[in-house]
């Protein structure tokens, strides 16, 4: 009953509204008060029952929800009857003010208080009362604003994260429920490699030690690829992925992009990476690379992935499983796609076998 009818019928109101709607409730409480009643108290039925009292105010309730009575007038309470002239034409006029259905037609907390001192000279009863009603409705926009300014901070945390684990434009497709529909793509490199002996090298170590080894590569190597135009796919163990040509397209850049990428990471395995506790062991990586069409989508509703598909993908990951120790195995076709640029030295290597295909 002490509610306004804007929030009983559910709107979503800005803070500025919440305070005008806090006006609605004071209008009532002012009729209780004078009143000394309950809120919409049946002055025309002093014989009701307490039961029937309690009915007639629910009924109210939906009433005042609804935002009219029967004969299409606004429900509101009946205007008290105020004894001392000097206080009733005042009153009564700002207990109306208060339940103006438009809330826009409302007066400020403040209005309220200059009234009331104007009404009630000498007496700080309701100046203590307003002043309370003033501060709490301060309160809260402070609140508000904070935690605003709190979900703000959040939120920005929660999507860096997203996006490091999904490109953004797929995240925010599944932030709206909407589905993500694979994209097959002309032309990319992909980018494998893993660490020679990896087999060997765990089985002496801790499972701890083991990922101190992986963290600190990665770790290592996130850093670097942010300055390149490449997308990290997933690690496997002590496989490393890389793409460059999706999400985003990259016209034929994308195998410059892969190759210069692959000597920097190498570069920084020789340089700077040590492994914990075994100063004196070199950390060897190979690569692979390869260009093509390849196709990606998004598989899984629960932890979804970003995965790619495709001939392209597996011919990646043989360049890399027959590359030799430190060295940058390229396939026919990244060669081809890196001639178009002047800053890249190849070297055969000789005819190998790949399942069944020839590679040069």
């Amino acid at each position: 009953l002490w509610t306004a009818p804007e929030l009983l019928r559910g709107c979503n109101l800005t803070v500025h509204a919440i305070h005008r709607a806090d006006v609605y409730s004071f209008g009532i409480i002012m009729q209780e008060i004078v009143e000394r009643q309950g809120a919409f108290y049946m002055a025309d039925d002093p014989n009701a029952s307490t039961q029937g009292k309690y009915e007639q105010q629910n009924f109210n309730a939906k009433k005042v929800q609804r935002g009219y009575e029967n004969d299409g007038g606004l429900c509101r309470p009946d205007v008290p009857i105020i004894d001392d002239a000097r206080y009733s034409k005042a009153l009564q006029t700002l207990m109306q003010q208060c339940w103006e259905e438009d809330p826009n037609l409302r007066p400020e907390f403040g209005s309220i208080r200059t009234q009331m001192r104007q009404i009630d000279r000498g007496r700080n009863l309701m100046d203590t009362l307003l002043s309370r009603l003033e501060q709490y409705a301060s309160n809260l926009e402070e609140m508000v604003q904070e935690r605003t300014e709190e979900l703000a901070v959040e939120k920005k945390k929660s999507d860096e994260l997203l996006y490091q684990m999904l490109p953004q434009a797929v995240a925010e497709d599944l932030r709206q429920g909407r589905s993500v529909e694979a994209e097959t793509y002309d032309r990319v490199t992909i980018y494998f490699s893993d660490i020679v002996g990896f087999t060997g090298l765990v089985e002496s170590m801790k499972p701890v030690e083991v990922v101190d080894l992986l963290n600190d590569l990665y770790t290592l190597w996130d850093k670097i690829i942010s300055r390149y135009n490449v997308y990290k796919v997933e690690t496997i163990g002590d496989a490393y992925m890389l793409v460059s040509g999706l999400p985003k397209r990259n016209g034929n850049k994308h195998a410059r992009e892969i190759a210069s990428v692959s000597l920097a990471l190498r570069q920084a395995v020789q340089d700077t990476m040590k492994i914990r506790n075994r100063p004196d062991q070199k950390l060897k990586i190979r690569i692979g690379l390869h260009s093509g069409p390849c196709a990606a989508g998004v598989v899984g509703l629960k932890m979804p992935r970003y995965c790619l598909f495709g001939d392209t993908v597996n011919i990646a990951s043989r360049m890399e499983s027959n590359g030799e120790a430190m060295k940058i195995h390229v396939s026919p076709e990244t060669k081809r796609d890196l001639e178009y640029f002047t800053s890249f030295i190849l070297q055969e290597r000789g005819e190998i076998i790949v399942k069944v295909r020839y590679l040069y």
